[in-house]
C-alpha cells in the first residue's frame, strides 16, 4: 500500500515510457499531493500480473480486458478514464501464405495462435472477425501459450496450449505451425507471413465509422482503497496524466487514440465488454459505470 507522508502520498506506479507519459515520468509536472515512484518493469505488460496477484503497484497502466477480469473477480482496482495505449488493430493478425491466400472466413477449422487468449489485442481482433467478417469464432481452433494475468480467470476449455520452444510467435507462424496468428503492432519481415485483412487501415476506419469507437488497449488504474480514502489524490493523479498528454502535443492523426474523460471512453469500453463477454473471458456483461467509482466517473479531459 502507498505510504502517507503528511498530505502527500507516495505511489508505486507501473507506467511504460511513451510520449503521453514522458512529462509525468520526467518530473515536468509538479504536485504537492502525489510523489510518483515509477518502479515498474521496462515493459509495462510484465507488471500486470504482479499488480493483480501481489498488489505490487498502487497505480499504473493495465490492459483493459485484464482489468475487466480483475473487476469480475473482486480485485481492488478502480479505473480512471485515461487511455495510455490505443490504436487500430486490424493489421495485427497475419497468416502463413505458403499454402495459398487466406481470407478471414477461411480461418474456420484452422489453428490460430495468440500470446494469451485474454490479450486485449486478441479480443479486439476476434471481435472484428466475428462482427465485421462473419467468422464463427467457435469454429476456429484457438491456441495460446500464456495464461490470464488474473489467476481466477481460466480460459475457455476449448483453448489449446502451445510452447514457444525458444522461438517467437512470428517464427512459429512462418514455419507453418499455425495457419494464422495475432502478432501485435509489427509483423515479421518474412515473405511467408502476410496480413490477413487486406487494406487494414481502410477496414479499421470502416469499423470506426460504424461503431463510433477507437480500440483501447491500456488504461490507468488505481488501488480502490486509495480511491475510497483519498479522492483528492485520485483527481491529482488524473490531472498529472492530463497535463502529460497535453505536453506530448497533438497527435499526427485527427483521430484521438488516447481518449480521456468518462464520456469519451464509454463507447470503446462498451464494445470491449461486449467482445470479452461473447468470447467467454468474463462471466457476466459488466456495465461501464461499475468499472469506475463516483470520483473517477466524474473526470473529464477539460478538468
Amino acid at each position: 500500500m502507498a505510504k502517507t507522508t503528511g498530505r502527500a502520498l507516495d505511489l508505486r506506479i507501473n507506467l511504460a515510457d511513451s510520449a503521453i507519459a514522458a512529462a509525468a515520468k520526467n518530473g515536468q509536472i509538479p504536485s504537492e499531493l502525489v510523489r510518483m515512484n515509477f518502479c515498474g518493469p521496462k515493459v509495462a505488460h510484465d507488471g500486470f500480473k504482479p499488480m493483480i496477484r501481489q498488489g505490487a503497484f498502487d497505480a499504473g497502466e493495465l490492459a483493459i480486458v485484464t482489468f475487466m477480469q480483475a473487476k469480475c473477480y473482486g480485485k481492488p482496482l478502480t479505473l480512471l478514464p485515461a487511455t495510455m495505449v490505443g490504436r487500430f488493430q486490424h493489421h495485427t493478425i497475419a497468416y502463413n501464405a505458403t499454402k495459398g491466400v487466406l481470407k478471414p472466413k477461411d480461418l474456420e477449422g484452422k489453428r490460430v495462435a495468440v500470446r494469451a487468449y485474454s490479450q486485449t489485442t486478441g479480443v479486439w481482433v476476434r471481435g472484428f472477425l466475428q462482427h465485421q467478417y462473419g467468422v464463427d469464432l467457435d469454429k476456429v481452433i484457438w491456441s495460446a501459450h500464456d495464461d490470464p494475468h488474473v489467476a481466477e480467470a481460466a480460459d475457455p476449455p476449448t483453448i489449446e496450449r502451445f510452447s514457444l520452444g525458444g522461438k517467437n510467435l512470428g517464427e512459429l507462424l512462418a514455419e507453418g505451425q499455425f495457419s494464422a496468428a495475432i502478432l501485435g503492432n509489427v509483423l515479421p519481415n518474412d515473405s511467408r507471413v502476410k496480413p490477413l485483412i487486406e487494406n487494414s487501415e481502410e477496414a479499421a476506419l470502416a469499423w470506426w465509422r460504424e461503431t463510433g469507437a477507437l480500440p483501447i488497449n491500456h488504461m490507468f488504474v488505481m488501488n480502490s482503497e486509495i480511491c475510497r480514502t483519498r479522492p483528492d489524490v485520485v483527481r491529482e493523479m488524473y490531472r498529472i496524466l492530463v497535463e502529460s498528454k497535453k505536453a506530448a502535443g497533438k497527435p499526427k492523426s485527427d483521430l484521438d487514440f488516447l481518449p480521456f474523460g468518462f464520456d469519451k471512453v464509454r463507447r470503446p469500453l462498451e464494445i470491449a465488454i461486449q467482445y470479452a463477454y461473447e468470447q467467454k473471458l468474463i462471466p457476466r456483461k459488466l456495465a461501464v459505470e461499475e468499472l469506475f467509482d463516483e470520483t473517477t466517473r466524474a473526470l473529464s479531459e477539460d478538468q
